[in-house]
């Protein structure tokens, strides 16, 4: 399985010289076999205009999972080229929301806050709310878990196939739960069951344990709650991911180079970039 990052910011994109080397568009991940273009999406965030180059000229033909409905992860529908192209198939999932789907996202996409409704995007296009548990999407084994978020549902999802796993959390707010044995929040039980034995997990990477609490209405998790997320659920490796807009480049690596420290000798730890691309299966 090969892990293409197209978008890694949160909140909102960050254009400009200081944040060229991680990249400015936000969250969209990319799930592929082999030679094959891309059939499953993490989320749709402005990074989704960065999965068509990896279509090959064809129309994107797949499913994306959406982790929750906020601007900075459904935005790049409209824009996804290869997705409103003809011919294109695109199987949009949503944490159930009790309402139809469709319904739920013209609440952003339409006018007057937008000049169409996801309608128009494409006689391809169709929409699903996902309940918690195991779903087979495109050839994957995913498992949805509903983890804490503030400002509406949200999911975090394990993908799994040919015995290669990433977990798949993005925003997250182990706070809510309470502050855990370190301060730092729960290791519940959807986040473990989530990031066990993966060998990546991707996660909310937004703040430092030493914003909290002036930050913690926003939401999020720290870098240092992942650290020890990770190494109690026996994950591999651990993704900084969702990153502040604010962060300059230089200061994303000097995060990174503090979560090293955290983690010790026995856990990896990067930044995940733009263009960045995971070949599980010659990291196992």
């Amino acid at each position: 399985m090969l892990v293409t990052f197209c978008g890694v910011r949160g909140s909102t994109p960050a254009p400009g010289a200081p944040f060229v080397r991680y990249g400015g568009q936000t969250s969209c991940v990319a799930l592929s076999v082999g030679q094959e273009p891309p059939h499953l999406l993490l989320d749709a965030g402005t990074g989704l205009i960065a999965v068509t180059p990896l279509l090959g000229g064809e129309p994107f033909d797949g499913s994306i999972l959406v982790g929750h409905l906020h601007w900075d992860h459904t935005h790049g529908m409209p824009f996804f080229a290869g997705g409103t192209a003809a011919g294109s198939r695109v199987a949009i999932h949503i944490p159930e929301q009790g309402d139809d789907a469709e319904r739920v996202l013209e609440r952003a996409i339409s006018p007057p806050h937008f000049p169409v409704t996801p309608s128009v995007l494409g006689p391809g296009w169709s929409f699903t709310g996902l309940e918690e548990g195991t779903h087979a999407v495109e050839g994957y084994d995913v498992l949805a878990r509903e983890i804490p978020h503030k400002g509406g549902r949200a999911f975090g999802y394990r993908v799994t196939r040919d015995g290669a796993s990433i977990a798949y959390l993005s925003d997250h707010s182990p706070t809510a739960y309470g502050p855990g044995p370190d301060g730092l929040g729960e290791r519940h039980e959807a986040a473990l069951a989530l990031a066990d034995g993966v060998d990546v997990l991707i996660h909310d990477s937004q703040h430092l344990a030493a914003q909290f609490p002036g930050v913690e209405f926003l939401g999020h998790a720290s870098v240092e709650y992942a650290v020890e997320l990770a190494r109690e659920a026996g994950a591999r490796a651990y993704a900084l991911f969702h990153h502040d807009p604010g962060r300059t480049d230089d200061q994303i690596d000097e995060i990174v180079e503090h979560a090293r420290k955290v983690a010790g000798d026995d856990l990896e730890v990067f930044g995940a970039y733009e263009g960045l691309v995971l070949d599980l299966g010659a990291r196992r």
